[in-house]
């Protein structure tokens, strides 16, 4: 925290009470919030207006006026504004004053199309810096912004785009990927063409200085379209309500058709200044730095770094180019302050044999984020030991339907390997039992029991908001049931166990699937796993016995004795019901576009059972090593 007193020592203690004053005195410590992070907007004298019918129609700043882009366009000259490093192809720097213009301009063509307020306006873009001018310029007339990584297929941008009506769409000609050109333009010109309320598609050369877009229906360059606009300096921030829609966000879509999330300014703004500055200690000319895609919402966690004066640092392409060493090359080439990635990123490069600390100079490096997944605590092992020994690692946990965090860290206090830091302030979190009765030092659902900020302000086109209502409020009444299996350990942290609808059942006995993995990836010959519950007998009545695959480095065999160690592991380190009946070697496994595994999915095709939506995978194809495995019938 910034303001905090040079002697001050962490207490664990003096926190949980700031956290609960917090959740107690919602009105004082948001308003706080707002004057802290010094939001540039009218608050109203009203903070907090209840409802009689319940924490989701509650009302946050309801008299409230600001400006979303506003407060991240803050003046401040020449500093960077955005680093932006495409693979190992592209290197592009952008100030403060240049980012100013680049939207001034494209704001002022979009107000020339018609864009208002209440317009979408859809984002098909690489974490490049034309998507964050892209969402400015949509943010400063009041428009959605919405957006999607181009390795989604045709189907899955239309999935998602198709359910909104996008009035501007930005497309890309390509991308690089682990030292390949991705072109693009025909997926692009396919999808233009079925979105039949898109007046102007923009395209951005990236991969060619010239790409031919003729074949792109109502496309025009991205400096065709701002060319009559050169001499635009001035932003027209139209002042908006608190609850003014400025985000729809997409659920990952493995069991249908995307659900479309939207958020509000006003509460993305005030949560996400929250967790930079208190949580993540992101300060006025840090350099704050999320591994992610355009289709994960912590690329919008990453862009309000802005309004804390942090310069961004956005990367496009595989994280592994280079042998490994890409990031960190960016890292130490840029005195990154803040290195957010994902577990698996951090268990991949465990396995890699590089160690960081070794080769850059990290000196800057503050802080570490980690999510997507419970990162291990050989994870914070292996960070403390081979990245650097003095930084907050900060595992963190919350989601699209938040746009933010429910659990997450702190600087002020100690970090417990293989725990979450604390529970968010201002965020009312706990977990229950099957009865609904909050536990400490047991399993169960993570909730959060009073309104929020970052609530969704509903669905797209859920009218009366019983899709909303059910995605989290219908497990225990009028409580948010967020789908986690987590624990609150005796340090006042948070473990995550995995997602609820994933957790293994076998016996009775509820088991998160992340306390497998963490014993299964301890191995060296193990690169990945997963893991699922195979309903067994087949024509039992909801037993199961656990089944576990393994995608094991190159020139390993499953052998019986690789077998037995990754049994005996398991066993020594959870229970005897924890070890897998089945333990079976893949050639890859399933995951989505921002790097989750699909259990769900998995466990679909495994019972014969469609996956409804391939198209939100990154790797499809992965799912026929589990088809038809004869192993799996029988005992």
């Amino acid at each position: 925290m910034r303001n905090v007193d040079p002697g001050f020592t962490p207490d664990a203690a003096g926190h949980e009470a700031l956290w609960q004053w917090s959740i107690d005195r919602p009105e004082v410590f948001w308003r706080a919030v707002w004057q802290f992070a010094g939001v540039i907007g009218e608050p109203g004298r009203c903070v907090l207006e209840p409802s009689a019918q319940g924490m989701r129609f509650a009302k946050w700043f309801p008299q409230a006026q600001l400006n979303f882009a506003e407060n991240l366009l803050r003046p401040s000259g020449n500093a960077d504004a955005l680093v932006f490093w495409g693979e190992d192809r592209v290197k592009r720097r952008m100030s403060r004053e240049e980012l100013r213009r680049e939207v001034a301009r494209f704001a002022a063509a979009l107000r020339a199309l018609g864009v208002q307020p209440g317009d979408r306006v859809a984002a098909w873009l690489p974490n490049m810096p034309e998507t964050v001018v892209a969402m400015l310029a949509a943010a400063s007339i009041g428009a959605i912004f919405t957006s999607a990584s181009p390795d989604f297929g045709v189907q899955g941008a239309l999935d998602r785009f198709g359910q909104v009506a996008p009035k501007v769409l930005v497309g890309v000609d390509g991308y690089f990927y682990n030292g390949k050109t991705i072109d693009v333009l025909a997926k692009l010109a396919e999808v233009a063409g079925q979105l039949p309320s898109v007046e102007r598609v923009v395209v951005v050369p990236y991969v060619s200085s010239a790409p031919a877009i003729g074949e792109v229906a109502k496309a025009v360059t991205w400096s065709g379209f701002v060319a009559p606009f050169a001499g635009a300096t001035r932003i027209e921030f139209t002042p908006l309500p608190f609850d003014q829609p400025l985000y729809i966000m997409y659920s990952s879509g493995t069991t249908g058709v995307p659900k479309c999330i939207v958020h509000g300014a006003g509460g993305t703004l005030l949560q996400h200044l929250k967790e930079h500055q208190l949580h993540g200690d992101v300060r006025d000319g840090d350099r704050l730095f999320y591994f992610t895609t355009c289709g994960w919402m912590m690329w919008n966690w990453l862009v309000t770094g802005l309004a804390s004066g942090a310069t961004l640092l956005l990367f496009d392409g595989s994280p592994f180019a280079l042998d490994g060493r890409i990031l960190f090359d960016f890292a130490q080439a840029e005195r990154m302050t803040h290195f957010g990635t994902s577990a698996k990123y951090i268990d991949a490069l465990a396995k890699t044999g590089l160690i960081p600390r070794e080769r850059y100079d990290l000196t800057p490096l503050r802080a570490m984020f980690s999510t997507g997944s419970p990162l291990s605590a050989e994870g914070f092992d292996f960070v403390y030991r081979s990245i650097k020994a003095d930084l907050q690692l900060s595992s963190i946990s919350g989601g699209t339907d938040i746009i933010s965090c429910f659990v997450l860290g702190s600087p002020i206090l100690p970090v417990w390997r293989g725990e979450i830091q604390c529970r968010g302030l201002g965020m009312a979190v706990d977990v229950f039992d099957d009865e609904g009765r909050p536990v400490v030092g047991e399993k169960g659902e993570l909730v959060c029991t009073r309104p929020f900020p970052s609530m969704p302000l509903g669905f797209w086109n859920d009218e009366d908001g019983a899709k909303y209502r059910a995605a989290y409020f219908e497990r225990f009444p009028d409580i948010w049931c967020h789908g986690d299996f987590c624990e609150i350990t005796e340090h006042g942290g948070l473990i995550i166990h995995g997602r609820s609808d994933a957790t293994l059942n076998p016996g009775g006995v509820r088991i998160g699937t992340a306390e497998i993995y963490r014993q299964v990836e301890r191995l060296p010959e193990v690169l990945e796993s997963l893991v699922i519950a195979q309903n067994w007998p087949p024509e039992s009545l909801g037993d199961v016995r656990i089944v576990l695959f393994v995608r094991l480095r190159g020139g390993v065999e499953l052998t019986e004795q690789l077998i037995a160690r990754i049994k005996s592991t398991i066993r020594e380190h959870t229970t005897p019901r924890h070890v897998p009946a089945r333990i079976l070697a893949v050639a890859d496994i399933p995951r989505t576009k921002s790097g989750k595994l699909v259990e769900l999915a998995v466990r679909n095709v495994v019972h014969g059972q469609p996956v409804k939506n391939v198209e939100a995978l990154l790797n499809p194809e992965a799912l026929d090593c589990f088809r038809n495995r004869v192993e799996l019938e029988t005992d």
